[in-house]
């Protein structure tokens, strides 16, 4: 008896031991402490008090949709369909790296960070009533790494197994204690009913509404013109602090537009409410009008802190004339950003040169500290540059005399064993220097074609072709480009996103976001060690070290970047006075009746001057 007491102590003492192997929350942080409690009512930069009711429409610049599940390589997906469905956890927009519960009500993370439980909520349901479990998200989960997009395979990588625990908890057990934002990453996962998925084939397109479980269900669908998306009443979540103020429209409409061009005409007719606009030359004249003299369309700059990333003319280095980095770093002369920007943007950007701009990322100066002490490490199977030279793009003085540029241009093509004849730039077997700009908007070409003229004083045929966006979404799944416009944005807190944008196990892999086709084991180790950052100074530091070997490749030629968001919509619409960090909130917003009277009435007026 005396020995059976005495193993009971010991497994009660033992108890609050096990207990606190791990840590429970209602929210998930990266670095730091989370701004809101768990009692906290709502976000700071929302109206609790917003009224609910009426419409907003928006522009898409598309030629067709054919699916509602974005999760899947085949098909052009409605404009905000991902929406249709809720995730485990949902950010908040004034709060660096940080997310908080919406299905799951807390998060249990182990402290060595060997696994991470999200426990469910039991109210929470799909449209149809029927609760949302642990066998939604484990089927959820694993269908996505087995037929979602190639990047789903990137983010989950590092999952060993998941698993239902309890009653209604879900655990995901990891491969590797480091992958700090890996729980981050599983909680961002919409999760989606299984009993009505496995009746339908998940990688195919369809336009039949899904069940979804979010704030807004299909209303109606016209195809490849409209989608109406109605807010759901009795929305399971619509009391949750994460919630509270958001969702206030009851329809939201997006119209499918051909281009730019036709869209912003629409708008300024009154045929959709909000826009954001990334033309330079449309926000400095072309919303003059008499309904912007009148104040019934408003235009703001809204101050963005996100990270800008890189956007360049990319380089397809599966192709052989562009994989001699030579030749990458020499046609890099022939893009003059300083006359483009002063004849053509009406100076509104800054030249981009960092694939992490605007953020503490951005490899400046030369290495020095710990970045240093890692790329000393590849000494030898990177440039040398990247220990004696700061990276810059080619920059010039604005007047369009580039000729010392294409002269350091044509030393570089002679080196990699081009040569100009008859006015052409041909190499040793006489094949001559031509490639093609895909592009999926008419609005690029005229920003295209004086780079084009340039390449076209080095001896360089570069023909411009703009395709529909269908059409140029399926060229660059395929890798079927010479040189395109690429965008690779960034997050507060690079990690698992960069194997799909850098590693070599997705260059040849359909769809995913290796555009450029890198290939090199100093990037892969790189990106390894970014993703295994025990804290965020030294992911600072590997951060650095990648970007500044990105640079040196000479992968793409950089383009141009702002630090604010251009937004123009019709005076009927309230926001709170409170602007999130690191977003619009354009679900925080809310329709005024008395003042929506009062430009429908002025619009008829005003648009007939």
């Amino acid at each position: 008896m005396r020995r059976l007491v005495a193993f009971i102590v010991a497994v009660l003492i033992a108890l609050p031991a096990v207990a606190q192997e791990s840590v429970s929350s209602h929210g998930l942080s990266i670095c730091g402490d989370l701004k809101y409690p768990p009692d906290f009512q709502h976000f700071d930069y929302v109206n609790p008090a917003a009224p609910k009711g009426g419409t907003m429409r928006l522009g898409v610049v598309g030629t067709t949709f054919d699916s509602f599940n974005p999760f899947i390589v085949r098909g052009t997906p409605a404009a905000n369909s991902a929406a249709l469905w809720d995730s485990l956890m949902t950010p908040a927009l004034d709060e660096a790296n940080t997310e908080y519960g919406l299905i799951a009500e807390r998060v249990e993370i182990a402290k060595d960070r060997s696994w991470v439980t999200y426990h469910l909520r039991k109210e929470a349901r799909f449209h149809d009533g029927s609760p949302i479990t642990p066998d939604d998200v484990i089927w959820t989960f694993e269908t996505l790494r087995q037929k979602g997009q190639p990047f789903y395979r990137a983010y989950y990588a590092d999952v060993k197994s998941v698993e239902k625990v309890g009653e209604n908890g879900v655990k995901f057990t990891l491969a590797s204690t480091d992958n700090r934002e890996l729980p981050q990453i599983i909680g961002q996962m919409r999760i989606l009913p299984k009993a009505w998925w496995e009746k339908r084939e998940f990688d195919k397109t369809s336009l039949e509404p899904p069940l979804g479980s979010g704030p807004y269900k299909v209303e109606s669908v016209d195809p490849g013109r409209s989608v109406t998306y109605r807010r759901v009443d009795d929305y399971w979540g619509k009391d949750l602090p994460v919630n509270r103020g958001r969702h206030n429209m009851d329809l939201l409409v997006y119209d499918y537009y051909r281009d730019q061009t036709v869209a912003l005409e629409a708008f300024k007719a009154g045929r959709y409410d909000f826009r954001v606009e990334s033309s330079s030359k449309d926000w400095a004249t072309g919303y003059d009008g008499p309904a912007l003299r009148e104040k019934l369309i408003v235009k703001e700059e809204i101050p963005d802190e996100n990270p800008d990333g890189m956007q360049g003319f990319g380089y397809n280095t599966r192709k052989p004339i562009f994989q001699d980095p030579r030749v990458r770093k020499a046609l890099a002369y022939a893009f003059d950003f300083e006359w483009s920007n002063e004849h053509l943007f009406y100076g509104a950007y800054s030249r981009t040169r960092s694939y992490f701009e605007n953020s503490p990322f951005a490899a400046t100066g030369l290495p020095k500290g710990e970045e240093l002490e890692i790329l000393e490490k590849f000494r030898g199977k990177i440039p040398d540059e990247v220990f004696t030279t700061e990276y810059n793009p080619p920059k010039y003085d604005g007047s369009g005399n580039i000729r010392a540029g294409l002269r350091e241009a044509l030393k570089l093509l002679r080196e990699a064993g081009w040569e100009i004849k008859n006015q052409r730039l041909v190499n040793a077997s006489g094949q001559p220097f031509e490639f093609e700009i895909l592009l999926s908007s008419a609005q690029f070409e005229r920003i295209v074609l004086p780079f084009v003229e340039n390449l076209k004083r080095l001896g360089i045929t570069a023909r411009v072709r703009t395709v529909d966006t269908a059409q140029y979404q399926r060229r660059m799944d395929s890798f079927d480009f010479d040189m395109t416009v690429v965008l690779f944005p960034q997050s507060l807190h690079p990690g698992n996103e960069q194997r799909e944008f850098w590693s070599s196990a997705k260059a040849d892999e359909e769809g995913s976001r290796n555009l450029i086709g890198i290939r090199d084991p100093v990037v892969d180790e790189l990106v390894e060690m970014i993703i295994a950052s025990p804290d965020c100074d030294r992911l600072v530091a590997r951060v650095r070290a990648l970007d500044r070997v990105l640079q040196f490749g000479y992968y793409v030629i950089p383009n141009w970047h702002t630090r604010v968001t251009r937004i123009a919509y019709w005076s009927k619409f309230r926001r709170p006075e409170t602007n999130p960090k690191y977003g619009i909130a354009l679900d925080a917003w809310w329709l005024d009746p008395k003042k929506e009277q009062v430009v429908e009435q002025r619009k008829g007026e005003v648009l007939k001057q």
